[in-house]
């Protein structure tokens, strides 16, 4: 089974024309000739990251972010992102990322977030079609049972492990109607209240959009990390189902670099 093999089967799911105009999904370092030993998994890319897949005889690395944002003038020792690309071509390690394509997918992303919460009747947010798949940013979809808002937040703050969470005021009614939106998704905010929801899960918001949604709107954000840390679920399941023969790793290496003290 080789690189390329693996490539097709997760861009199937998640095609690159569903990134952002600003994204840089796809391959990022290495030949997809190369036959697969093994493919870690794994949110951002790091020295670390390289040096676990290499541990555990993996030339492979799927992750969330892409390492590379922009292009590269000069690849040395003077910054992680350039040691980060040196290690693993020197390692013969293949990095492909699967970023707002997957966020913007279908099963994507903010999917993952809803069946964590055990969430129904689930539809995107904002939707649109790009060439001919639907497709959309954030999703918005009902909880099992309506619940009082402080309630809401500790269900919450324990199927994402999360030890606080940001809130506005507590809503003084029921949440039964949930938008969501992992990692940075306050431009969804509107939206969220547009679609009559009585909540907005997302991973992280600027201080100022807190303000004007007392009891109109819950907003409950849990951190960029720990919003999109089961996005490697889906990767497993896209490449056992596709490339059955691939050994893949779900990376013990955390890279949050946000320290809750």
């Amino acid at each position: 089974m080789k690189i390329k093999e693996v490539l097709s089967a997760l861009e199937r799911f998640a095609p690159l024309p569903l990134q952002e105009s600003w994204d840089n999904a796809g391959l990022q370092v290495g030949l997809t000739e190369t036959e697969v030993s093994g493919a870690l998994l794994c949110l951002d890319v790091t020295e670390k990251i390289v040096d676990e897949a290499i541990r555990k005889g993996c030339n492979l690395i799927v992750s969330h972010h892409p390492l590379l944002f922009r292009g590269l003038k000069t690849i040395s020792d003077l910054t992680d992102v350039q040691r980060t690309v040196m290690k693993a071509i020197c390692n013969g390690i293949c990095v492909i990322s699967m970023h707002t394509n997957m966020d913007n997918a279908q099963g994507g992303v903010n999917f993952r977030i809803a069946r964590k919460l055990g969430m129904k009747e689930i539809a995107f947010l904002s939707p649109k079609t790009v060439d001919g798949v639907e497709s959309g940013s954030g999703i918005v979809g009902n909880l099992q049972d309506p619940m009082a808002s402080d309630d809401f937040v500790l269900a919450v703050k324990k199927a994402f492990g999360v030890e606080c969470a940001m809130c506005n005021e507590l809503l003084r009614r029921p949440i039964s109607k949930v938008a969501v939106c992992g990692g940075a998704g306050d431009l969804l905010l509107d939206e969220a209240v547009k679609a009559g929801a009585d909540a907005f899960i997302t991973g992280e918001m600027h201080y100022h959009q807190y303000f004007g949604y007392e009891q109109q709107i819950q907003i409950c954000v849990i951190g960029h990390y720990q919003s999109e840390q089961f996005t490697t679920e889906i990767f497993d399941e896209i490449i056992r189902e596709a490339c059955p023969e691939v050994k893949t790793e779900i990376a013990e290496t955390c890279t949050n670099p946000i320290l809750y003290l």
